[in-house]
């Protein structure tokens, strides 16, 4: 056992499987007591089952720690309520929440039905917030704790998880406005964006070129969970980690302006914005056009 986050309670969704459950042993293993939380569904968000948080549970006892396990759907506000409750119930306090729950429901936009965008939704971005709503009145009585959202690569834009993108760029700004409506209390909000070996990361349409393990993950989630990360003043950042590497994403900022004379009409801006303000290219669209070029003279017939 370390002691990295000893006496701190930290409360973990999605904690059951992949990236979760990595995050909740290595609390565990660095001295938390830990809410395990899991509805125990499946990748689609199917089929739920408690047995998969009181496994975890388990192993963390096993160890030497000490956890507890909640199955309730985070996607309801009575769900993340009761993760908080749960953690004051047990600890007396609550020094940390971790949001990694997800489903997947992969479907092109044109093809995307009402009840493949609802759930995804449901769960990533409302998940985070009904439990940073729960815990950030907690951690501001206290003041102090820490919001830790999951986010991914994916908010650039996706080719058929549009439900999953939008989900994911939404967590970034909910953590970005924690972490500014919550400084003043001594409460900081950051989020990761993975790139780690799991049931989910195996149904990207795309290569990942750089990817780690879910411990990898649980590293950096230990650290930003730590006195270590506030002392250093660290919130409002999205960082990624895939096995060696470590990134920080930018802030978002516009790029460039210009300032024209008169009223706009769509023939001024036609004349004036591609020579002046121009464009900011998407490297996922350069890449899926490289793939395309590339599959296009691959298929043409030799002479």
């Amino acid at each position: 056992m370390g002691n990295f986050l000893a006496g701190k309670a930290v409360a973990v969704t999605g904690a059951g499987r992949g990236i979760g459950r990595a995050v909740a042993l290595a609390c565990a293993a660095e001295g938390a007591r830990v809410v395990v939380g899991d509805l125990g569904v499946s990748i689609e968000g199917a089929s739920p089952t408690s047995e998969i948080a009181d496994r975890v549970v388990k192993e963390i006892e096993a160890a030497g720690g000490t956890a507890v396990a909640v199955a309730d759907d985070i996607a309801t506000m009575a769900g993340g309520q009761r993760l908080v409750d749960v953690a004051l119930a047990e600890y007396g306090r609550l020094d940390g929440v971790v949001c990694v729950a997800g489903i997947l429901r992969e479907r092109m936009l044109f093809n995307m039905s009402e009840d493949e965008w609802d759930p995804v939704l449901a769960t990533h971005l409302k998940g985070t917030f009904t439990v940073f709503r729960a815990a950030s009145a907690v951690m501001r009585a206290q003041g102090s704790g820490t919001l830790i959202g999951f986010t991914s690569g994916n908010h650039q834009g996706s080719v058929s998880q549009a439900n999953y993108a939008a989900a994911k760029g939404g967590i970034i700004s909910l953590v970005r406005s924690a972490a500014l409506g919550l400084h003043k209390y001594g409460v900081t909000a950051n989020a990761v964006a993975p790139v780690a070996r799991t049931r989910m990361s195996a149904g990207v349409p795309m290569e990942l070129k750089e990817i780690g393990e879910p411990e990898d993950v649980a590293a950096l989630v230990v650290y930003l969970l730590s006195e270590r990360a506030r002392a250093e003043g660290i919130t409002g950042q999205v960082y990624t980690v895939a096995g060696p590497k470590i990134a920080v994403w930018a802030q978002p900022r516009e790029l460039r302006a210009a300032y024209g004379e008169g009223p706009w009409t769509p023939e001024r801006i036609a004349d004036f914005l591609p020579g002046t303000v121009g464009t900011d290219p998407m490297p996922l669209l350069a890449q899926l056009e490289a793939m395309s070029s590339a599959a296009r003279r691959g298929a043409r017939p030799h002479a």
